[in-house]
């Protein structure tokens, strides 16, 4: 064989090997960081951007796509000890040209973290609207979208912020009372009272209680690498004392706020091992025109199990109050 041509083979695979080897050894040795680059990966092909907003010296990190239109712009709420990332399984089934803004919570990933702060649900509200006056999100009326304990807090924010808000979105909301005690909220009570804050099951330390929360968290049994457990365990160590000092989690202690009347809400109900599913009548007896959807074989993870159903049932809600027709007869 001709040296050249034997070079120019040689060169090629090592040019192929090289990012193999690389993709390997990060797989083995580093998995927090292919998590880290697999959420980068997805932001920029969704479209994506991460920005800070500040007000005073507390600062916000958010993500963003598209420009407020006709239609109303979303602001999306995580969950406890999760990111705004977490929406992105959703943001794939929605159109481009809506505006999506999610942002992270008080105390998570890369808004401010303070000893000094208040992370009570309304305190959690309160910094939410800061964001929201920052951006000048509430120059319209937007829509609220909130899981778990974001659920909680947009419920909130919707009764303290009624004028900034045009209707709501609640994913399995966290503190509402229920008839029935699910088995995470009677093992979150002996944890309060006992004061154990080593073993909260959503503050996963070791790749085996990372599979136990999924397990809790998913009504369908993932197979998720080891690797891949380690890497998840490993972005999240960095937080964990923080979360278990301030004891972050509201899903023990019911909301005594619910959204006013005119709130239009959207709830998707779980998988009971989390929160009970009776907590949705609440909400449909409370407000009118409450559109409950019960969503069968899903667990609380709602996002990440059924983010297509998730984003047509935000879309047709949408659609079906700003049909003409619909807010001529609501009027």
């Amino acid at each position: 064989m001709d040296p050249d041509v034997l070079n120019m083979f040689v060169i090629a695979g090592g040019t192929l090997a090289i990012p193999i080897l690389a993709f390997v050894a990060s797989f083995l040795l580093w998995p927090s960081a292919l998590i880290r680059i697999y959420y980068w990966y997805w932001r920029r092909a969704l479209g994506m951007q991460v920005r800070y907003a500040y007000y005073d010296d507390y600062q916000f990190c958010y993500s963003y796509r598209g420009r407020p239109g006709y239609r109303p712009s979303i602001l999306m709420l995580h969950g406890f000890s999760a990111h705004k990332d977490m929406w992105l399984s959703i943001v794939k089934f929605l159109p481009k040209n809506l505006h999506l803004v999610c942002v992270d919570m008080p105390g998570h990933e890369g808004t401010t973290r303070s000893d000094l702060d208040d992370y009570s649900i309304s305190g959690q509200a309160q910094r939410i609207h800061q964001f929201v006056e920052c951006i000048r999100l509430n120059r319209r009326p937007f829509h609220l979208v909130g899981t778990s304990m974001g659920g909680n807090v947009a419920g909130v924010y919707a009764a303290q912020y009624p004028e900034d808000i045009c209707s709501l979105t609640l994913i399995c909301p966290a503190g509402l009372p229920s008839t029935t005690d699910s088995k995470f909220i009677k093992q979150l009570r002996e944890l309060q009272e006992s004061e154990s804050i080593d073993r909260i099951p959503l503050i996963p330390s070791t790749p085996e209680e990372m599979s136990d929360m999924l397990k809790l968290c998913s009504y369908v049994r993932f197979k998720v690498p080891q690797q891949i457990l380690q890497g998840l365990v490993d972005v999240r160590i960095p937080h964990n004392d923080f979360y278990r000092k301030r004891k972050f989690c509201p899903l023990a202690r019911p909301s005594s706020r619910t959204p006013r009347g005119g709130d239009r809400l959207v709830p998707c109900p779980l998988l009971p091992s989390v929160l009970d599913v009776s907590g949705a009548n609440l909400l449909a007896s409370a407000i009118p025109d409450c559109h409950v959807y019960i969503l069968e074989n899903c667990g609380h993870s709602v996002v990440v199990e059924r983010p297509r159903k998730t984003a047509n049932l935000i879309l047709e809600f949408l659609a079906l109050l700003h049909n003409p027709y619909y807010m001529k007869k609501q009027a």
